[in-house]
């Protein structure tokens, strides 16, 4: 009797203690900060001790909503997600799309997609500071061979946008890539087979039976997406050739992340750095929950 109730209380229980460590895990170094870092929102920072100071409820988050660098910062991370992670996604299912099929030399291919994503980001913003330097840029020359007018990457807003998004395009559309293939590959061939018969084509097929198969995969991307895109950080950060390094000289492309570490590490108002990465947070999600409900609504149209 003793020895079937601990083979039961065994079975109940190993499922738990086997994804234990995760939890465990999350919650000392991922729960926790979130936790606390809600918490110093709510006060106020000595600077001169740095230690924390008196109460002040909201009056962080009130004074980082009303900063126009925020508000600012907050747009660009918001024009960077856009030309990076939507034709991210857009051209890694393309991507995926040919490798599944029947290529010369698919191991080849398949490995070189990943190149990028193995070259640090350091390395990264120093080969495309080599193309879009204001000055002796690559593409600057290219545009003065063939009469047009230089572009100043580093100081016209919406053009250090799109170069900062051609980096994160180059960096992560590989990865995802195989992330996609993997899912395609997953997908039942008489599927194609039964689709081929009906008369659909290879384009029809993709649609109507590819895209369906594949949508969590595409909700998993999206939202990971979604997350790194308006987390971005490096990117921006390397890409400054100030002294400052805080996203330009009248930070045309600073991000949310980078408002937060100048608040917090270089100016040391750890409260408004605090109400700042609590107010990024509260976007993502908003913006993560509204990615998963248009791609469900997306992809179950292309079914019918």
């Amino acid at each position: 009797m003793r020895r079937q109730r601990r083979s039961r209380w065994d079975v109940k229980l190993s499922p738990y203690l086997y994804i234990s460590p995760f939890f465990i895990l999350f919650a000392l170094v991922g729960l926790y900060p979130l936790l606390y870092t809600g918490y110093l929102s709510l006060f106020d920072w000595n600077r001169a001790y740095y230690v924390r100071g008196d109460f002040v409820g909201l009056e962080n988050y009130r004074f980082v909503l009303n900063d126009p660098v925020f508000l600012k910062a907050l747009v660009n991370t918001f024009s960077i997600f856009l030309m990076s992670s939507v034709p991210q996604v857009i051209v890694a299912v393309t991507i995926a799309a040919l490798l599944d099929t029947r290529l010369r030399g698919r191991t080849f291919w398949r490995m070189s997609v990943l190149l990028p994503f193995v070259v640090a980001p350091t390395a990264a913003v120093l080969i495309f500071g080599s193309l879009f330097a204001d000055r002796y840029g690559l593409i600057n020359q290219f545009l003065e061979y063939i009469g047009l007018e230089p572009i100043r990457w580093h100081v016209e807003r919406w053009w250090s946008h799109l170069a900062i998004a051609s980096m994160v395009n180059w960096r992560w559309t590989g990865y995802n890539a195989l992330i996609f293939l993997a899912a395609m590959q997953a997908v039942p061939r008489d599927l194609y087979e039964a689709a081929a018969l009906d008369g659909a084509g290879r384009v029809r097929q993709f649609f109507s039976v590819t895209l369906p198969m594949i949508r969590p995969t595409m909700i998993f991307v999206i939202i990971t997406s979604t997350i790194g895109g308006l987390q971005i950080f490096t990117e921006p950060r390397l890409f400054d050739d100030t002294p400052n390094r805080e996203g330009g000289p009248d930070h045309q492309y600073m991000t949310s992340t980078l408002y937060i570490y100048v608040k917090g590490i270089e100016d040391q108002f750890y409260g408004r750095a605090s109400a700042a990465a609590w107010l990024l947070f509260l976007v993502i999600v908003t913006i993560a929950l509204l990615n998963f409900a248009i791609t469900r609504f997306l992809t179950r149209r292309s079914a019918a």
